[in-house]
């Protein structure tokens, strides 16, 4: 399965400067977040392939407009072609806004999920916007991940952990690509191409 993960950004390739056909080698698109309706809608329309999604912290928009012929990930399992993708979306709350939350928030969207993740036997990726605390985040509560999600990359070893919010503009230094035990950690800050 090949995977288009996008976040934060457009993805000047796929949007500004779009070639008829080049989104036609992608089986899905995967949203980490912080991005335009528009932009979501463009992509469902040229690729031929499902747009799932999760929203960011800057998305309170989409609660009242979703992005339309995009699947919502949000606090779902949900399977597409297989592929079992677990969605929790947000940021760590550094302000007021309804897709950020503290830690213990995280964690109850997390254990209300518990019996999905049993039924469907894990997961096979943690789609996000926020990383995980200490996987490609930042000490400032605004940049800061979640330990929540390490606990799952722990117990399920997923094989990706797919997130934005963490712009790879901010240092020279940010991965796009990293390991977390058996998880590869794709960091999507505005577009990585994945291969299932």
């Amino acid at each position: 399965m090949r995977i288009l993960a996008v976040s934060d950004v457009p993805a000047k390739r796929y949007y500004e400067f779009y070639q008829p056909g080049s989104l036609d080698g992608f089986d899905l698109i995967l949203a980490c977040g912080d991005l335009r309706r528009a932009y979501l809608e463009f992509l469902v329309t040229m690729a031929r392939c499902p747009v799932v999604y999760v929203r960011g912290n800057h998305d309170d928009e989409y609660l009242n407009a979703p992005p339309e012929g995009c699947v919502c990930a949000e606090d779902r399992l949900i399977v597409v072609g297989g592929v079992r993708i677990l969605g929790l979306g947000g940021s760590y709350r550094y302000r007021e806004g309804e897709c950020m939350y503290t830690e213990a928030q995280m964690r109850r969207r997390v254990l209300r999920l518990w019996p999905s993740i049993k039924r469907h036997k894990g997961f096979d990726i943690l789609l996000t916007h926020a990383p995980a605390r200490g996987l490609n985040d930042f000490d400032t509560l605004s940049h800061r991940g979640f330990e929540c999600f390490r606990t799952l990359l722990d117990k399920y070893r997923p094989r990706y952990f797919v997130h934005g919010h963490i712009h790879r503009t901010y240092a020279y230094n940010i991965p796009q690509r990293s390991q977390y035990g058996g998880t590869t950690v794709i960091n999507a800050f505005e577009y990585c191409e994945i291969e299932l």
